[in-house]
């Protein structure tokens, strides 16, 4: 296998270097072929490099980058005040060939506006989509917008469908049903943006378009491809994420009150650990910006060492996968 080359937004996220060089580490050690670029501070990543005695150097370079984008700092006060920032240098080593993918931690808004600035779009994509795999009772189901776009047009959800779509059958999904997030199913819900995109969406060629999914069916896995813009989908994400917590520590607490409980606890214990495993927001971190020249991956800002690690593991995916060129080479046949 050839290898790949990832630049890593060092500085990024709610623990920076602190977190994600160890993940960095785990992530060489996972997979063989896998180079990365950690960009940021020097000073601070090496000190978190000489806590790792041994570490291979020949795959791992760090670049340095004078500036941070903070996590609250507007999207054109980064775009245009931090020439050497480290989401920036590491955007740009991608659009300058220099890396198959980028990934930071940072600033949502920010990483959105600098990724559309020096990676442009793609042909016929106004707007790039975040998307995650969420898991569903059937797999899993793809998810978008998550919040790179708060307000959307008809047009901008037609596209995010398309996308989806694509990106859903690179994953080996044929002919993926792609659902429009609603509060009901019957024709006559939703609001005019909405009705307007499902339209757009019957009349798609070569798309299997199956209507409207309210919220437990999307979780029933009626759909492989769930389309909202990026207000409600940052919400709905959010929320599952906060329930599987929930769910998870309530049972947990309940198999700790009193010795028959927690005697049935021991026995049920294994597939406590299973499901806490399979539900864990780390191990499903790692948004795509579908739509751009370029692979950029979003992980939570709150992400540890294993969510960050998880969102490299998107982008090698998607490297591996060529899912930019991928997508130029359907979106011709199948936008409007």
């Amino acid at each position: 296998m050839s290898a790949s080359i990832i630049a890593i937004d060092a500085m990024g996220g709610d623990f920076g270097p602190h977190c994600i060089v160890p993940a960095c580490l785990a992530a060489l050690a996972e997979f063989p072929s896998l180079h990365l670029t950690l960009v940021g501070q020097a000073p601070l990543i090496e000190e978190q490099l000489a806590r790792h005695p041994g570490v291979d150097r020949a795959r791992l370079q760090v670049r340095h980058a004078s500036e941070v984008i903070a996590m609250d700092e507007r999207p054109a006060q980064a775009l245009r005040g931090k020439p050497d920032a480290s989401m920036r240098v590491a955007l740009e080593l991608v659009r300058q060939r220099q890396a198959h993918a980028c990934v930071s931690a940072g600033n949502t808004g920010a990483l959105m506006a600098l990724s559309r600035y020096l990676l442009k779009t793609l042909p016929g994509i106004d707007r790039p989509a975040m998307v995650s795999a969420i898991p569903t009772e059937r797999g899993h189901c793809h998810l978008l917008d998550l919040g790179a776009n708060v307000d959307c047009s008809a047009e901008h959800l037609y596209q995010f469908a398309i996308m989806g779509a694509v990106a859903a059958e690179t994953l080996g999904v044929s002919r993926p049903r792609v659902a429009l997030l609603n509060v009901g199913i019957e024709d006559i819900k939703g609001n005019q943006q909405v009705k307007l995109a499902a339209s757009l969406l019957q009349q798609a060629r070569g798309l299997n378009f199956v209507g409207y999914i309210e919220g437990d069916g999307l979780y029933r896995g009626e759909a492989d491809v769930v389309v909202c813009d990026g207000f409600v989908g940052n919400i709905l994400l959010k929320s599952s994420e906060g329930l599987a917590q929930l769910i998870v520590g309530r049972v947990e607490a309940l198999f700790r009150q009193g010795l028959f409980a927690q005697a049935v606890g021991a026995l049920a214990m294994p597939l406590l650990r299973r499901l806490k495993a399979d539900l864990a927001p780390a191990r499903h971190n790692g948004a795509s910006f579908l739509g751009l020249q370029g692979i950029v991956v979003k992980s939570h800002g709150a992400a540890g060492q294993e969510g960050f690690q998880s969102a490299i593991r998107c982008a090698l995916r998607e490297v591996q996968d060529n899912l930019p060129q991928r997508l130029h080479g359907r979106l011709e046949d199948l936008l409007l």
